[in-house]
């Protein structure tokens, strides 16, 4: 029984960054966001982790929403011309 709290508990650092990843996108679990939360107390090394990918996520995210609107701006330039030439015909 006690084995079975302590293994409730206490994650690994690979599950603990599988679990960090993951709120990135999608929703914990209660249970799960207990068991990260209980792991981040004790290992500096997975909170360290948790700053650096947060900072990752915010300039990756940051990123495609910029080339995004790039891409859209694109696609209208080519909209416009295909109709001014088409309106010129």
């Amino acid at each position: 029984m006690k084995n079975k709290i302590m293994h409730f508990f206490f994650l690994s650092c690979l599950k603990a960054t599988e679990l960090i990843e993951k709120k990135f996108h999608f929703k914990l679990s209660f249970t799960e966001k207990v068991q990260l939360e209980m792991h981040k107390m004790m290992c500096d090394a997975c909170k360290t982790y948790e700053k650096q990918s947060g900072i990752i996520e915010k300039g990756l995210t940051e990123h495609h929403h910029e080339h995004q609107h790039e891409m859209d701006l694109e696609d209208l330039k080519k909209q416009i011309q295909s109709k001014l030439s088409q309106s010129s015909n």
